[in-house]
């Protein structure tokens, strides 16, 4: 019992809470304590004991662990290595039996009491990660949140990690021993320990007080105890209440017996039992109140999330174990209101404790109040973003739909059909289960199989296929149809697999009773029918659904063979009569048609079953000759390829056939292709729709069979030539003929790739490509768009295939046919892109409303997305240079909805390829936009405009792709501002020199790339660009100098401070004479980056003292579209640009990097300088750079910090040996920049090994 004497663990001052009070009156106590000693095991009732030694209170005992040399656990306790010494070490390894481990603690607290007792409350408290230890004298002389508070100080503060939440199979064991420890050690107790009123009171005490701890650890553990504890008292008070009314039945029944048969001493002793069991009862109760009252709930509304599902499973298993006094409303209620909680795992917690509940028939009418108050709230959970919890809230609606017909309304229900169709499986799984429950599931399967047996059907299932096939016409999902299937196959198999019944539907008559089946109802079943059959085929999931094939179960797969063996035993038969009924539906056709490709083919040979398949051919034959549309003549070809396998001995039969059948389209065309090519421009209809049709079946057969043979590339070349010399050709035969001719090159490079060509095949392939290649560029001019769409999708096709990956493998002799497109060529297909693709849908001609209006845009952008992939892959292989990237980058951000992951993953790929041609690329097309935007708005930019905003937006999210890693980019980043220099200053103003260069403004672009810079990179390209700037530019702060005095100050943060420091002498040496120890760079590095940094510095010298400063530097791009007018204006001088793209890119002496080049620059320049002049200058130099280098090198504290020495050294005395505290560098340099030199006040800065430091609770 809880009584008054425990010490209250909570104080005012530790937390906000409320306390809870865990006393009970004394005159309970006293009523109670005569009647009540140690029990045995294994008896519910508790007899007297006289000799009970008297109660310690926790004060009088205090809270201590075994002293050294003692034994705990019949384990002597020892400091060195060897067996585990303390109870959280046996937990913890988990070696011995839990149920022994108990029972040596329980001796032991036979023995001690006390010493057991401490052993158990500092494995709780060591159970939490602490280091410390309760002693007596603690607990003597201080208060529970005292104590408490002095272990908080005993944690590791390196490390946030405690046993519960550190990963691993160790500790995930140890969760699982220390709840079961917590359970078995309640269960052996039961009968008697956990009533002497001194052990549960000093542990639900402790739990209690650590649950209101502002430490997570503490927090943590405790309450995970505390509920486990609470659910073993559970099932100890479920245990009592069994034994109470199986003593109150005894009892009855030895009362109502006569009087003379009635034993008296029996009812006596059953009185006092039933007695005894109360008290029992009441004393759990009350335990069950603390721990609940104390720390429940507080805890299931705790702020982390771990803690609150802890609560909410436990409560769960409480109401289902002990439903009596636990499943009503006063304890629901918690569980419905954390439904909202905004924790996935604790929302997930609380669905799977309902589902318990619900799946108990006869728990239903106690929640029938909770489920009419909480209903809409677990429907819309359906929908919930964690999928998880998804999954649950549907399995808990359909336990709903099982326990009551009426809890749902049909709004509910329709809320979780149309989640079949949902692309994560197991969500649409769990929807089609509730689906088959709610209209699937046969609710009198006696009666039903009686009825179709009298309408003469083998299967019951009409009715419900029927339903099905509504079912999915009503969802207007008509595409999804696989993922309806899918999701019903797992609960819905028998319907799903009845094909009888489905052929019987569509074969044979309806008979009286039943209704006919409409077209579109006949469509929706084949479709369905055809998704059944690939399902259990191919047994998983379609496409979009899971993450790919995994390995069938022996179970699995022959269940995968039965049903493919079952399926071919019925389609065999009943696929050609299904062809002969609809052979003139194209729709239904192609569906029925992919059916053969799931049959098991061996069967036709091994059941004699060839007749079939002659009348399988014929209807395909029949099919073939009376249809021109594309995908039925498609799964036509399919099919033939599929049955001329040669693994099966129908080969034969099969090629015989449709070789026959090519022949025939052979001759036809020719002959069709001769008459229109000698007709001419008098060719009426039927010449062009005989050369249309047969040329379409002849393209679908093409692209599964190789039909080389009989050479349909020279009949197709003739249309196209013609076509192209005369401009009359129709569009749609010329844009069979590009794709026939397509495929017949394919399979001729097949044949060559597969087999040992002589050098006459190679050549005479190399001119068939050549001269087909010729007619696709021409075809690019074509005045049809679907023509110009073909030729430029099989060039992009042909240029990759034949492209210098060709060669790769072994295969360098097919050298000769690798084409490498010239200038021409990928200056038609870039403009080509630019004129398809990047361009503006009219959305006022069109309805936004209508549907077919925004299928159409839908079909559209997917066919300007294909055009777009097609050219980027030429760009990412190598085959057309990366500049012309260039046009594509540049529509990044304007096309972003559209195609921007495409032209992400074209920017990623290039970089791999190439960082810095890739650098060069990005700067160019930022270039090309301030050319339009200068020729659209002239040389006086508003600076301010959206144009002018939305280049530097584009140049911003470039900056972004470059990543974090600086080392790598390095090179490329420079070369871009170096790239981005030269085109500020390529032209020189008309009006003089104290004007600004036409593209100055370009500079404020290029600050948003200043941040991708190493610090000593930004002093080098500072230098570079000093070279363009002359002393006038320098002094000039007018607006309309603006852009070039952001781009300096963006490379002067952080670079070398300003320069302000070089300026004014001594501010540097000032700032670099109080460093701290700490994070300095190596000797050898610091000595190197002197040096360059010395060079660097005497260059600008250098560079101020000569005005020439826009003399071009070599390797000046000229890679840039621009108008001819303004090229023709602003010609360059040719001396004056050495270097050019074309040489970088193909003179392996002028790729060297900028960087580097630059730093040997300045090398040169420094042994070209006199001695003495280096020596003069040498001393104040080094000492401002070296000042400057470790300004970069450490962190910067004083911007963020107190300006008083002596606040600095107080804190640091105060905090010592502690966590630092330190701030990102961007935001140091950012503060840096913009301070005064005079702000750099010594007393300030944090001398050698001095820290700012913070306590961690």
């Amino acid at each position: 019992m809880i009584t008054s004497e425990l010490p209250v663990l909570q104080d005012s001052g530790e937390s906000g809470q409320d306390t809870v009070s865990l006393s009970m009156s004394m005159s309970e106590l006293d009523d109670s304590g005569d009647g009540k000693g140690r029990k045995k095991r294994g008896r519910p009732g508790r007899p007297p004991a006289p000799n009970k030694k008297p109660r310690k209170s926790p004060l009088e005992k205090g809270f201590v662990g075994a002293p050294r040399g003692r034994k705990a656990n019949g384990m002597a306790q020892q400091n060195g290595e060897g067996d585990p010494v303390t109870l959280f070490e046996v937990v913890k390894q988990g070696r011995s039996a839990m149920q022994s481990v108990v029972d040596d603690w329980i001796e032991s607290y036979k023995q001690d009491r006390d010493i057991a007792l401490l052993d158990l409350i500092n494995f709780f408290i060591q159970c939490s990660g602490c280091k410390g230890t309760v002693r007596i004298e603690m607990f003597r002389n201080m208060q529970n949140a005292e104590i408490i508070r002095k272990m908080t100080e005993e944690f590791d503060e390196d490390s946030g990690d405690y046993p519960l939440t550190i990963s691993g199979p160790l500790w995930k064991k140890f969760r699982y021993n220390f709840c079961e420890f917590i359970s078995v050690l309640i269960r052996q107790c039961q009968y008697s320990i956990i009533y002497d009123e001194y052990m549960m009171d000093t542990v639900i005490s402790l739990l209690t007080g650590l649950s209101d701890s502002q430490v997570r650890a503490f927090r943590h553990t405790s309450t995970l105890a505390a509920m486990k504890l609470m659910t073993a008292l559970v099932n100890v008070a479920l245990n009592l209440s069994i034994h109470q009314d199986n003593t109150q039945r005894q009892y009855e029944a030895e009362r109502n017996k006569m009087v003379g048969k009635r034993a008296n001493e029996k009812l006596e002793l059953l009185l006092q039992k039933r007695k005894e069991l109360q008290e029992n009862q009441d004393e759990i109760e009350n335990m069950m109140n603390s721990i609940f009252k104390g720390i429940f709930v507080h805890r299931y509304r705790d702020a982390i999330a771990e803690i609150r599902a802890i609560c909410i499973e436990e409560i769960g298993v409480w109401m289902k174990m002990y439903s009596d006094a636990f499943l009503n409303d006063s304890y629901l209620k918690y569980v419905g209101w954390t439904l909202h909680d905004r924790q996935g795992e604790v929302r997930l917690k609380c669905l799977k404790a309902l589902q318990n509940l619900y799946t108990n028939r006869e728990l239903f009418p106690k929640l029938e109040l909770f489920t009419n108050r909480f209903k809409d709230r677990i429907v819309s959970m359906t929908l919930d973003k964690e999928y998880d919890v998804a999954v649950e809230a549907i399995r808990l609606v359909t336990l709903i739909l099982q326990g009551s017909e009426d809890a749902l309304s049909n709004e509910d229900c329709e809320n979780v059909y149309h989640l079949v169709y949902s692309a994560h499986r197991p969500v649409a799984v769990a929807a089609g289960e509730f689906l088959h429950r709610k209209l699937f599931s046969r609710h009198d399967p006696q009666a039903e199989e009686a009825l179709a047996k009298r309408r003469g059907r083998s299967s019951p299932n009409g009715n419900l296929i029927r339903m099905l096939v509504l079912f999915f016409l009503e969802s207007e999902l008509h595409e999804h149809a696989a993922y309806l299937v899918d999701s019903l196959w797992e609960s819905s198999q028998e319907l799903l697999k009845d094909w009888e019944c489905m052929t019987e539907l569509l074969l044979e008559e309806p008979v009286q009773g039943e209704e006919v089946l409409s077209d579109r109802q006949e469509g929706a079943l084949i479709e369905l029918t055809v998704c059944t059959i690939r399902q259990a085929a191919e047994a998983h999931p379609p496409v979009g659904r899971g993450t790919g094939k995994r390995v069938l179960t022996a179970k699995e797969r022959k269940t995968q063979i039965d049903d493919k063996n079952k399926l071919t035993e019925h389609f065999i038969m009943a696929l050609p009569m299904l062809l002969s009924k609809y052979q003139t539906d194209a729709e239904k056709l192609a569906n029925l048609l992919q059916i053969p490709q799931y049959f098991d083919l061996d069967m036709y040979s091994a059941g004699r079953m060839e007749k079939h398949l002659d009348a399988l051919l014929k209807q395909i034959k029949f099919v073939v000759e009376k249809h021109t549309d594309t995908e039925v003549l498609e799964a036509c070809s399919k099919t033939y390829s599929i049955l001329c396998s040669e693994e099966y001995t129908i080969m034969n039969r099969v090629d015989i056939t449709r070789s026959q059948l090519i022949d025939e389209l052979a001759d036809r065309f020719n002959h069709s292709v001769e008459e229109l090519l000698q007709a001419g421009e008098e060719a009426d209809d039927d010449d062009i729709y005989n050369v249309l049709s047969t040329l379409k079946r002849l393209t679908a057969f093409h692209n599964a069979h190789d039909l080389t043979r009989w050479d349909f590339f020279g009949n197709c070349y003739r249309l196209l030539r013609t076509g192209i010399e005369q401009g009359s050709m129709p569009e749609q035969i010329a844009v069979q003929a590009l794709q026939c001719s397509h495929y017949s090159i394919l399979w001729q490079l097949v044949k060559i790739t597969e087999g040992t060509p002589s050098k006459d095949d190679l050549l005479a392939l190399r001119r068939v490509v050549k001269s087909f290649l010729a007619v696709c560029q021409q075809c690019l001019s074509n005045v049809n768009t679907p023509v110009k769409e073909q030729a430029f999708m099989l060039l992009c096709d042909l240029l990759m295939i034949f492209s210098h990956q060709l060669t790769t493998g072994a295969r360098e002799g097919l050298q000769p046919l690798v084409f490498n497109p010239d200038s021409t060529l990928q200056n038609e297909l870039l403009n080509f892109v630019l004129d398809h693709v990047f361009i503006d849908q009219d959305d006022e001609n069109q309805s936004i409303g209508d549907e077919e209006d925004e299928a159409n845009k839908i079909e559209a952008l997917h066919k300007r997305r294909n055009l777009l992939a097609a050219f980027s892959k030429l760009i990412i292989y190598d085959i057309v240079d990366m500049p012309a990237a260039a046009d594509i980058f540049k529509h990044y951000m304007r096309y972003y909805n559209d195609y921007g992951d495409i032209i992400k993953e074209t920017l990623s790929k290039t970089r791999q390829t190439d960082k810095i041609l890739c650098a060069k690329t990005l700067i160019l097309s930022l270039q090309q936009l301030f050319n339009e935007l200068i020729q659209d708005q002239g040389p006086n930019l508003d600076r301010t405009s959206s144009h002018v905003s939305g280049i530097k937006e584009l140049a911003r999210r470039f900056a972004l792709t470059f990543g974090l890693d600086q080392i790598k980019t390095r090179e490329a980043v420079a070369t871009l501002h170096k790239d981005g220099i030269e085109f500020a200053f390529k032209y020189q103003n008309p009006k003089g020199l104290e004007y600004p260069p036409p593209n100055l403004a370009f500079l404020e672009v290029l600050c948003e790339f200043s941040s991708k810079l190493l610090r000593q990179d930004k002093k080098t390209v500072h230098s570079y660009l000093e070279k363009f700037m002359t002393e006038q530019m320098m002094e000039r702060r007018e607006d309309i100098w603006l852009p070039l005095i952001s781009y300096r100050n963006s490379l002067l943060t952080g670079g070398d401070e300003d320069r302000m420091s070089i300026t004014s002498g001594s501010s540097s040496s000032k700032t670099g004479s109080v460093r701290s120890k700490k994070g300095r760079l190596p000797v050898h590095k610091r000595r190197i980056e002197e040096e360059s940094m010395e060079g660097s510095w005497m260059m600008r010298n250098d560079t101020l003292q000569t005005p020439r400063a826009l003399q071009t530097p070599q390797l000046t791009s000229t890679v840039l579209r621009e108008s001819p007018r303004q090229a023709a204006e602003h010609m360059p001088d040719p001396d004056s640009e050495p270097g050019s793209e074309s040489d970088y890119v193909h003179n392996p002496q002028m790729q060297m990097s900028w960087l580097g080049q630059q730093k040997m620059e300045e090398v040169n320049r420094k042994e070209r300088t006199a001695m003495n002049y280096i020596k003069a200058r040498s001393g104040g130099v080094r000492q401002t750079v070296r000042g400057l280098m470790e300004d970069d090198a450490e962190p910067i504290f004083e911007d963020v910090m107190m300006s008083s020495r002596g606040q600095l050294e107080d804190m640091s005395e105060e905090f010592e040996d502690t966590m630092v505290i330190d701030l990102p560098p961007s935001r140091n340099r950012r503060e840096r920049a913009e301070l005064r030199p005079d702000f750099f006040d010594s007393a300030a800065m944090i001398e050698d090994e001095s820290g700012f430091t913070m306590p961690m609770f």
